[in-house]
């Protein structure tokens, strides 16, 4: 039977989730943030992990961006559009800031060319691209020391042939090049541009990372076998193999947090939950996703203020992490985040850090216990995580342990924010949904902030630390296509003819991709149109079972009715493009029914009882996870341990083991 390890690195830790012959293996162990394909290749080393497939999530491409350490990146587009990275759409992300400050474009002006040619709005040639100016313009870029470049001309999503003839030039030059039409066949021009540029920066950065992660796999063995094929974790929910994910590594920016969201689907569905909230906090940040009977998917991300058109999970996220740095504003205020620790030096209590986070705060609580860390592989420090939080304790009186408490409210407050805009603010009501709480920190926040929007139940998985390898381990194959269409909704025959060969030209992009990387077998299609009301400015992305006008109108009435509140079947509609998405199954990785029943309740589990603050101390019952057995329940105050996370049972909450092993939380009646 096939085995395959799910790999996912994080700011702080990297979770490794082996699936073999049905059982489940779970390892964590420190990121190494200078190089992350090092403490992979470690972890597999230490755990003795030798799987045959190798299923990997990480923040390579987001932190090349964020850092602003990807390729030295040029672009070539049409004369007259070179700025239109520094003009953007002159949006206003803080509407009361009177001194914006957007961050630079990935590209300095110095970098940013422009080609004579130029397309009108059918694709035709208004003055054709001639090979001497695009030699003349490879030779800059080539003394320039250029490591990568974007193209990207007005409406060559309509007519490729002058992207296609800069490609092939830079390419034979051997020149890393990602042109619109292969990125993003899609109008709005600054989206299209600024969604290439994105690929060409860190398409090289990706490219050597995954071609060392490659190589270091081959080369060790564990168990006397090599660890096997290697696929990555898309934005999109799904994988691909590496030599596809490095040619399109802007589908990777987001590849973590899809990871969780696809996990817990999977997990809260086999507990018999399909509308669910996803709380998936790490030591760096949080991740929150609104699931209503299945995973939500946007085109309109953004990374660091720039747009990232490209399908992806619809998460938000926050900057309150385990990891998260406390401190007293200028003004007297106590701030949590979004300033990190990260995993070096990491939090006080990890024994190199000096700066008070959120789990320093855990700690002075109780609520973490300083012999059991890691399952007791990394004992913390109390007496650091006090040394650290005593400056911001002054502000309590010099009380620690108030001063900590304040901590942890702080980042509950953040996270509950962030909830409410994924659930409040877009006409959900959290009281018909459960919240997953996972990721290392999770299971340490999720009651509260289930008791602050009334949630009214929690479901902690059998393993919460490691959810998003899990989910990547488990992650179908998959390919996203889309084409332009901007053509206005009509019964006509001709409009349905041309629906039906653009579709249908996706499909078979899409089957070929997924036959090259060996998947032609039980491979399932997906179409769907963006449309919008004539005189819109953004569109709705509708699953389609026709292309006959009237099936497909009356489906986006209802989109429209659901998403906004409101429809107009009276109003005209306009197809903007069209979207195919292809997926064929990974690993059958799944957690199964079985575990075995209690007989003695979960006494047998439990190891010591220790004064915890909450409202105020409070003795509380200490249990191990491995232990609990199905149909266990617990009531709070109490802590349950386990490798990879700890989960918190407030007083008055109670939890039940389900047959999955699951913990299900819920409020004492």
């Amino acid at each position: 039977m096939t085995s395959v390890l799910g790999v996912d690195v994080g700011g702080t830790f990297t979770d490794f989730l082996l699936w073999q012959d049905g059982e489940l293996s779970v390892y964590k162990r420190p990121s190494t943030p200078d190089d992350p394909s090092r403490g992979v290749l470690a972890g597999l080393d230490e755990a003795g992990f030798s799987p045959d497939e190798v299923v990997h999530g990480s923040t390579v491409a987001t932190n090349a961006v964020l850092e602003r350490k990807g390729a030295k990146t040029a672009l070539i587009t049409t004369k007259g559009f070179r700025d239109v990275l520094a003009i953007g759409r002159q949006t206003r992300p803080q509407l009361y800031d009177l001194e914006p400050r957007r961050p630079p474009p990935l590209i300095p002006a110095t970098l940013r060319l422009e080609a004579n040619e130029r397309l009108d709005h059918h694709g035709q040639a208004l003055q054709k691209l001639s090979r001497r100016d695009v030699d003349a313009l490879l030779d800059r870029l080539v003394k320039g020391g250029v490591g990568s470049l974007a193209v990207c001309f007005l409406f060559s999503f309509l007519n490729p042939t002058h992207e296609r003839m800069v490609l092939d030039a830079a390419r034979k030059r051997g020149i890393a090049c990602s042109a619109s039409f292969e990125v993003l066949p899609e109008h709005r021009e600054y989206e299209r541009t600024s969604t290439t540029v994105l690929n060409a920066y860190v398409a090289p950065v990706i490219e050597r990372y995954l071609s060392k992660l490659s190589a270091g796999l081959k080369s060790r063995k564990a168990g006397g076998r090599q660890a096997g094929a290697l696929r990555i974790m898309q934005s999109n929910g799904g994988s691909a193999r590496a030599e596809v994910a490095a040619s399109l590594a802007v589908r990777t920016v987001l590849s973590g947090p899809a990871g969780g969201v696809a996990g817990a689907f999977q997990v809260a569905a086999g507990a018999g939950f399909d509308r669910i909230i996803t709380l998936d906090m790490g030591g760096t940040s949080t991740d929150v996703c609104l699931c209503d009977g299945s995973m939500p998917l946007t085109s309109e991300s953004t990374i660091d203020g720039m747009p990232l058109r490209i399908p992806t999970v619809d998460v938000h996220t926050v900057g309150a992490g385990g990891g998260s740095i406390a401190r007293i504003d200028a003004g007297g205020a106590l701030r949590v985040g979004p300033e990190s620790a990260g995993a070096d030096p990491g939090p006080a209590c990890y024994g190199k850090g000096t700066e008070p986070t959120v789990t320093d705060a855990h700690l002075v609580l109780g609520r973490l216990r300083a012999d059991r860390f890691l399952g007791g592989r990394m004992e913390l420090s109390i007496r650091a995580a006090e040394r650290a939080l005593r400056p911001i304790s002054r502000a309590f009186g010099g009380d620690l342990r108030r001063a900590a408490a304040s901590v942890v409210r702080v980042a509950d407050a953040s996270m509950e924010r962030a909830l409410r805009v994924i659930s409040v603010e877009r006409g959900h009501d959290p009281r018909r949904f459960t919240l997953v709480a996972f990721g290392g920190a999770g299971p340490l926040h999720a009651c509260q902030l289930a008791d602050s929007l009334g949630v009214p139940r929690v479901l902690a998985p059998l393993f919460p630390g490691v959810l998003s390898a899990f989910g990547m381990a488990a992650a179908p194959v998959s390919t996203d296509h889309v084409q332009a269409l901007l053509a206005t909704a009509d019964e006509s025959a001709a409009l349905e003819r041309r629906l039906g060969r653009v579709l249908d030209g996706l499909e078979s992009r899409a089957r070929r991709e997924l036959a090259a990387q060996g998947y032609r077998q039980k491979v399932r299609i997906t179409r769907s149109l963006d449309l919008r009301y004539a005189g819109q400015s953004y569109e709705l992305t509708v699953p389609i079972s026709s292309t006959k006008a009237a099936t497909y109108s009356r489906a986006f009435h209802a989109a429209h009715g659901r998403r906004y509140g409101h429809s107009d079947p009276t109003r005209e509609i306009e197809v903007v493009s069209a979207r195919v998405r292809a997926q064929a199954p990974g690993a059958p990785v799944k957690l199964e029914l079985g575990l075995p029943s209690g007989k003695a309740g979960p006494n047998k589990a439990s190891i010591e009882r220790v004064p915890v603050r909450f409202d105020r101390d409070r003795q509380t019952w200490v249990y191990e996870r491995e232990r609990l057995r199905a149909g266990d329940r617990l009531h709070g105050p109490a802590l349950v341990l386990q490798l990879d996370s700890t989960t918190v049972i407030p007083p008055g909450w109670r939890g039940e083991v389900d047959r999955i092993g699951n913990l299900v939380l819920d409020q004492e009646r």
